[in-house]
């Protein structure tokens, strides 16, 4: 699936296929909204698997994981019951504490549609204190090589 050419498509996104059950939706019968927080860590964490970066690894090795600090959510149209979606996971900013990731859930129908999308911080923290700590260079060096080269936008807010 592709994306409409509104989106980034020459910027390196990882793509994760995610189905919509019963225990996504509430009552209306559509996506519960706090469900798309969750597909977009799995999606994430997916991200950091392909990439070779097993988070459990990350902590025994560094000392070190990931949490999220921020998150901002954007929702355009509902998901339902059995919806076929993928969440689209792009690297935004590198900072020397964190990763700012632009995530996208989109219905896989003929006619792909965007249906939520979100800015997501997650920090570099030691493990043991929970305290912010530098990426380790290992780990930014990884990182970086997913990170889109810049564009006008991102030199012109």
């Amino acid at each position: 699936m592709t994306p409409p050419a509104a989106a980034d498509a020459s910027a390196p996104r990882h793509t994760w296929p995610i189905r919509v059950y019963w225990e996504d939706t509430d009552a209306g019968g559509i996506v519960y909204y706090a469900n798309y927080l969750k597909f977009f860590e799995r999606a994430r964490t997916e991200w950091l698997r392909g990439l070779g970066l097993e988070q459990h690894t990350l902590r025994e090795q560094t000392g070190g994981m990931f949490v999220v600090s921020a998150a901002e959510v954007r929702y355009l149209q509902p998901a339902r019951l059995d919806d076929r979606l993928e969440v689209h996971t792009t690297v935004r900013e590198l900072g020397r504490a964190s990763v700012t990731l632009h995530q996208q859930a989109w219905r896989v129908a003929d006619a792909p549609t965007l249906l939520c999308e979100g800015t997501v911080r997650i920090g570099w923290v030691e493990a043991a204190t929970l305290r912010p700590a530098r990426l380790p260079a290992a780990l930014a060096q990884r990182l970086r090589a997913t990170r889109p080269a810049p564009t006008d936008r991102d030199l012109h807010p």
